[in-house]
Parts: structure tokens; C-alpha cells; sequence
């Protein structure tokens, strides 16, 4: 990672801006696993320009013309992209997690899998020469092994859209294909002609746009909402869909109502819901209320959990395997050997739960959550509240825990991220 001065930053865009006009002393920018986090490039003409495996994580590239550009696994995490142009634009294997693209022009972009195998222009036939396509090939190497972390990634690395807003962005004929836009905003998004095969987009908003000839073959659309969609040249037959609460048989539809109304009248009407281990797979369950219910070892995997109160639920044992439980309230809930691998977490509270009276009242007591064991391997923990939690023996490898508050928690031989296991 090489950190340019803002007078050499200043040198490169001013000798790009003379490459595009074919001025002399031209010559195309290359910011190749440059760090330039938090940069403004808002506004610039970057057309065709180098920035493999750049850092520009909080960066403003709002209205930047990077039409052509080589963005093949770049970092532009929580970046204002918004009304930039993309057209054509290798993305494989970025990092554009809570990017803002509103309204951007993301036309014929690739954002595959990051793979060695060519892409953007150079895959339709029209890239560079041979001896500028090894040069892209060798840089191209270099992003994956760091993106990869020393692992080999079968299929690759998938372009990661969590939770980015894509509100009215052009994305006719993208290429799509396994993209992470789990959580996104898709509202009023062009997808004409775009290929979403296998990709994730639980829990993502798709209300309102113009899905023509779009493609989600087996892609995990579990909780996304489309409303005002026309699915009707749409190829969705074989898309993964959410169960709803009333396709799941009479018994689990009772408990979770008894449940609720327990819940609401602090135990004097319902019943408390023993849901242990139940089929919940695919389940809409976005802003249920089980708190102190009994999951023990239920499957709830892939499930859609968004909002869920679920405040000292029993859930020790249970499969969460990518279930989105993004801004779900978890506090005290019991979650040891668990399995999260892949859930998303984000902004999920897991603190200590208050404890209160029959009456409701708060005794100054307080539970903490319980994480002893838990395999969280890949989970997105990103602004996590993770205070007092006992994650004793809990795998967190690969784990994305950005702004995760981790106060008090009890961390002894956990494996945490880019860590080995901790001993005693």
C-alpha cells in the first residue's frame, strides 16, 4: 500500500487530465493499492483510470467520471459515489459496503467475483494490448492475494454491496452475478437486462425499479421487498424466497401470536413460545417480538430478522448461518455455540439486558449476552454492540467487526479477527 502526498496526488489527476485530451506530458493515472482514504476526487475526469486495490474507504468521488476505470478490488467503503459515472467499470471483488451510488451510472459495469480471468472492457473484447493486459493481470494478482488474506476463495471474491444505496442508479446490463447487496438500497434502480444470478439479496429494497429482462436465477432473495415491481420478463423461478409466518402451519403462526401478546401483557394472557428446535429456515420474521422465547437448537438459517426483538431469547445451539439480523435487539439473548457463520449483525445490539420486576419496573440488575462458543466465522459485526458479551471460545475468524464495542466483553481463547486463538 503506497500513500501519496497531496502534491503527488495533485501531479497524477493533472497528468490524467492532459492524457485525456491528448495532451503532452499525458499519462493515465495509476493509483494502484494506493491509500488515499478519505480523498476528494468529487467532480474529476478519471476516465479509464488505474485504481486496483485502492484504498478510498470514506472518500468523495460524488459526480467523478470513472467511466472505463480499473477499480478491480478497491476499497470505497461508506464513499460518496453518488451521481458518478461507472459505465463499463471493473468493480470485481470491491469493497463498497454502505457506499452511497444514488443516482450513479453504473451501465455495463462488471461486479463479479474479483478473478484473474479478464474483465470490464478487456472481457467484451474491446481492453488494453497484450503487453498493458499482463501489466493489469500482475496488479490484478496482487489486490486478490491481499483481498483473499493468504486464502484461495473458491469462485473468487464477491463483490461486496452491503447495505449500499443504490437509490435511481443506472445498473442496466451490470454484471451482478453473485454480488453481497445484502441490505441495499435498490428503490428506483434501473436492473434492465442485469444479471443477478446467485447473488445475495436478502433484506435488500427493490421497491420501484425497472426490472426488464433482469436475471435472478438462484439468488437468495429472502426478505427483499419489490414492491411496484413488474416481474412479468423477469427470470426469478429458481430465486430463493422468503416462507411467510402463514405458510409455516397453524402450531408456529399460535405460538408466536401467544408469545406477543405475553410479552405485552408482562405474562397475564399468551403463553410463552417453546420454539425449540423448530424448522424457522427462510423465515420472515423482520420485527417479530421473541424475546425470553425458547429457540434452543432451532434452525433459523437464512431467515429474515431485521428489527427482531429477541432480548434474552434462548437461542444457545441454534443455526443462524446467514440469517440477516441487521438492527435486531439481542441484548442478553443467549447464543452460545451458536452458529452465525455468514449472519449479518450489523449494528445488532448484544449488550447486557436490564433486568425487570413482574410489574416491569427495572431492578438495577442487568444479563449479559452469551456468545461462549459461537462460530461467527464471516459474520458482518460492523457497529455491534458487543458490551459485557461473553465470547469465551467464540471463532470470529474473517469476522467484519469495524466499530464493534467490545467494553467488558469476556474474550478468552476466542479466535478473533487476523488473531490466533488466545490461550488460558
Amino acid at each position: 500500500m503506497s500513500f501519496f502526498r497531496p502534491d503527488q496526488l495533485a501531479e497524477v489527476l493533472d497528468r490524467h487530465a492532459r492524457w485525456i485530451k491528448g495532451q503532452p506530458g499525458g499519462a493515465r493515472a495509476n493509483l494502484a493499492m494506493a491509500d488515499l482514504e478519505g480523498a476528494d476526487l468529487s467532480q474529476r475526469d478519471l476516465r479509464g483510470a488505474r485504481l486496483v486495490g485502492a484504498r478510498l474507504a470514506r472518500g468523495r468521488l460524488n459526480g467523478t467520471n470513472l467511466a472505463g476505470a480499473d477499480l478491480f478490488g478497491v476499497d470505497l467503503r461508506d464513499a460518496d459515489i453518488s451521481r458518478a459515472n461507472l459505465m463499463q467499470t471493473d468493480l470485481r471483488g470491491a469493497r463498497l459496503r454502505a457506499a452511497d451510488f444514488s443516482n450513479a451510472n453504473l451501465k455495463g459495469a462488471d461486479l463479479r467475483a474479483g478473478t484473474l480471468e479478464p474483465g470490464g472492457t478487456a472481457r467484451r473484447g474491446a481492453g488494453p494490448d497484450a503487453q498493458d493486459a499482463e501489466s493489469a493481470r500482475q496488479i490484478h494478482k496482487a489486490a486478490l492475494a491481499r483481498l483473499q488474506n493468504g486464502l484461495t476463495a473458491e469462485g473468487g471474491i464477491p463483490t461486496d454491496l452491503t447495505g449500499a444505496v443504490l437509490r435511481g442508479a443506472n445498473l442496466a446490463d451490470a454484471d451482478l452475478t453473485g454480488a453481497v447487496l445484502q441490505n441495499a438500497d435498490l428503490s428506483g434502480a434501473v436492473l434492465n437486462g442485469a444479471d443477478l444470478t446467485g447473488a445475495r439479496l436478502n433484506g435488500a429494497n427493490l421497491s420501484g425499479a425497472a426490472l426488464d429482462g433482469t436475471r435472478f436465477d438462484k439468488a437468495d432473495m429472502v426478505g427483499t421487498r419489490m414492491a411496484d415491481c413488474d416481474l412479468s420478463s423477469t427470470r426469478i423461478d429458481t430465486a430463493q424466497m422468503t416462507r411467510p409466518i402463514d405458510s409455516m402451519g397453524s402450531e408456529i403462526q399460535r405460538a408466536i401470536f401467544d408469545h406477543e401478546r405475553w410479552i405485552d401483557s408482562f405474562g397475564q394472557r399468551g403463553q410463552r413460545a417453546d420454539l425449540d428446535g423448530t424448522d424457522l429456515s427462510r423465515a420472515d420474521l423482520r420485527n417479530v417480538n421473541l424475546s425470553a422465547a425458547s429457540l434452543r437448537g432451532a434452525n433459523l438459517s437464512a431467515a429474515a430478522l431485521t428489527g427482531a426483538r429477541l432480548m434474552m431469547t434462548d437461542l444457545s445451539g441454534a443455526n443462524l448461518e446467514g440469517a440477516n439480523l441487521m438492527g435486531a435487539d439481542l441484548s442478553g439473548a443467549n447464543l452460545s455455540y451458536a452458529v452465525l457463520t455468514g449472519a449479518d449483525l450489523t449494528r445488532v445490539r448484544l449488550g447486557p439486558a436490564a433486568i425487570k420486576d413482574p410489574s416491569g419496573r427495572p431492578t438495577g440488575r442487568s444479563w449479559a449476552a452469551n456468545l461462549m462458543g459461537a462460530d461467527l466465522r464471516g459474520a458482518l459485526m460492523v457497529g455491534t454492540c458487543l458490551v459485557q458479551a461473553n465470547l469465551s471460545d467464540a471463532n470470529l475468524d474473517s469476522a467484519d467487526m469495524d466499530g464493534a464495542d467490545l467494553a467488558g466483553a469476556k474474550l478468552q481463547r476466542a479466535m478473533l479477527p487476523g488473531r490466533p486463538p488466545r490461550r488460558g
